[in-house]
């Protein structure tokens, strides 16, 4: 929204106007370095191949790749490319209180023909770009 060449506002007057300070409309931002560039195209590499690696197993792996990094550094490179472990969170298996329970149909039920009773599931398995997403629907008695 600035221009620098305007002829009858300054870049100061223009800074001003807008509400902003100049030294935003200076600032460049620093770029990262060739080493930590190598790092994340690493990282990104072996997250890849294994999501769970958090930072520290992250960390562990790089050093035994030959790159001397702290944990920190590595949690900060991760945190840049949006990276993070992919792991259960604390009380998932818990139920809810408010939540009914249902009871189970099929405990006395002997199987016994096709069509009788099916299943069905999904789920999402990782790809290396997104996910892709699995329906299976089962008949229980030739599965």
């Amino acid at each position: 929204m600035i221009e620098t060449l305007h002829s009858g506002l300054s870049i100061q007057r223009q800074c001003a106007l807008l509400g902003l300070n100049r030294s935003s409309f200076y600032y460049r931002p620093a770029e990262e370095s060739a080493l930590n560039l190598e790092l994340m195209r690493r990282i990104d590499e072996q997250y890849t191949r294994t999501p769970f690696f958090g930072s520290p197993k992250m960390t562990e792996w790089l050093k035994r790749q030959g790159f001397p990094v702290n944990r920190k550094r590595t949690c900060r490179l991760m945190r840049t490319m949006g990276l993070k472990a992919i792991a259960p969170g604390p009380k998932t298996s818990r139920k809810h209180p408010g939540h009914p329970v249902y009871p189970y149909l099929l405990s006395g039920l002997a199987i016994t023909r096709p069509n009788q009773v099916w299943s069905t599931d999904i789920t999402y398995i990782r790809m290396t770009y997104g996910f892709l997403y699995l329906v299976a629907i089962m008949d229980w008695f030739s599965r």
